[in-house]
């Protein structure tokens, strides 16, 4: 199945995020398909940028959003 994730990036105890389609057999830092936006949690506010248009066709087409990916595309206006 494919799934719009979390890959986590940074260094140690300053975490960074790219949104990443990929397939749910990959490891989560592993191999992915297509990078469809960033997330930097640690900025106050958090920054967020979602490639709206290929995060909706992504779902359209049938790639499931994780829980936390959900929420963001909520939080971007994305969903």
């Amino acid at each position: 199945m494919v799934k719009l994730r979390l890959k986590r990036m940074g260094a140690k105890k300053a975490p960074f995020y790219r949104i990443v389609v990929a397939d749910s057999r990959y490891p989560r830092d592993g191999r992915f398909i297509e990078e469809i936006g960033t997330y930097d949690p640690l900025k106050e506010p958090s920054e967020l940028h979602v490639n709206a248009e290929r995060a909706l066709e992504w779902i359209r087409t049938g790639a499931q959003p994780t829980d936390t990916v959900k929420n963001l595309l909520k939080k971007a206006g994305v969903l």
